[in-house]
């Protein structure tokens, strides 16, 4: 049961994987990052109707212009910044909950020699996604890093039932299994 309650979560995954291509790019990163103004028209009008949406299009020109001349903050300045508190806060919860997800689970249906290596393989991968996600997401936009993220974790969720569904057959499903457990974590990280 165990192996299947685990791909169950990637049920969610696959939802998002099949409904991502219909929606559109955010306007603001077609914009201001790709400097695509036809297509920025077009996401606002498949997001809010037809209608003259330059107004909006002027928004989001201000805002590019007062992002090339606010000044890149520290981590410490941030955490002093009063202004900033309530996104800080809001972001300390985002962060704890997907800490609490149940990532971390997955170690469970291994042997008790494994689990301590898991743990730092996972809180690597974690750190190695979180890194690799900030550097790509400037690059390729969030909606391409969803998409294959989602994919890749439905992948890896499929193959990861088959393992631990074998791992009481073959003696090396186990450590096939670990690696696809830190591809998940690496995947899930640098995409959703």
């Amino acid at each position: 049961l165990w192996p299947w309650l685990l791909a169950s979560s990637g049920l969610s995954a696959l939802v998002q994987l099949v409904t991502l291509p219909f929606f559109p790019d955010s306007p603001s990163y077609l914009l201001i990052q790709k400097g695509n103004e036809e297509a920025c028209r077009k996401a606002i009008k498949k997001l809010g109707g037809e209608g003259d949406h330059q107004a909006e299009i002027d928004d989001i020109m201000k805002e590019k212009g007062a992002m090339g001349s606010t000044k890149t903050l520290r981590v410490l300045e941030v955490i002093k910044e009063r202004s900033l508190r309530w996104q800080l806060y809001f972001m300390m919860i985002v962060m704890t909950t997907l800490q609490l997800c149940g990532i971390n689970a997955v170690e469970c249906p291994f042997e008790e020699y494994l689990i301590p290596y898991m743990s730092l393989g996972i809180g690597l991968c974690e750190c190695l996604s979180s890194i690799l996600c900030s550097t790509l997401i400037d690059r390729f936009g969030r909606k391409v890093l969803l998409w294959r993220g989602y994919t890749l974790m439905c992948s890896v969720l499929a193959l990861l039932t088959m393992t631990l569904s074998l791992q009481h057959r073959f003696f090396w499903m186990h450590y096939f299994s670990v690696i696809l457990i830190f591809l998940f974590v690496v995947f899930y990280g640098s995409g959703p």
